[in-house]
């Protein structure tokens, strides 16, 4: 009877403790598209990034990029690991997370849909095409 009791505690304990390996969530990074004057849209973290920008990372991290710019974007991948893209498009209002699991060099851009004219926007100068680098570690 012992035996069976010493069983069952052991395996309450395997079982309602996760390990930490499982446990651990992988960290998190948050990135915006923003409508700006001159070029039409930026990437933006804390700050104002530009039309070009990189990014490092740990392996493992969810890069998050919500769109704040009222167009839709498509994202398509130029370099590193394959990625898990799904639908290349993304809608305004929306968000887009991208899992970087392996450590490498990542290449994306993000290309606007409409045009600044179309939606009646007024920018200086033509309309940006948003290149990411993210260097997983």
């Amino acid at each position: 009877m012992k035996l069976f009791a010493l069983a069952g505690v052991t395996l309450l304990i395997g079982v309602g403790v996760p390990s930490a390996a499982v446990a651990a969530a992988s960290p998190s990074f948050r990135m915006s598209i923003v409508h700006y004057v001159r070029g039409c849209h930026v990437w933006k973290t804390t700050s104002v990034r530009g039309a070009k920008t990189t990014v490092t990372v740990k392996r493992g991290t969810r890069v998050e990029i919500r769109l704040s710019c009222p167009m839709d974007f498509d994202f398509r991948q130029l370099r590193g690991p394959r990625l898990a893209l799904g639908n290349p498009r993304t809608v305004a209002g929306t968000s887009r997370t991208i899992v970087f699991r392996k450590a490498g060099t990542y290449v994306l851009t993000a290309t606007n849909v409409q045009s600044s004219d179309e939606l009646g926007l007024e920018t200086l100068g033509a309309d940006n095409v948003l290149t990411l680098t993210v260097v997983a570690k």
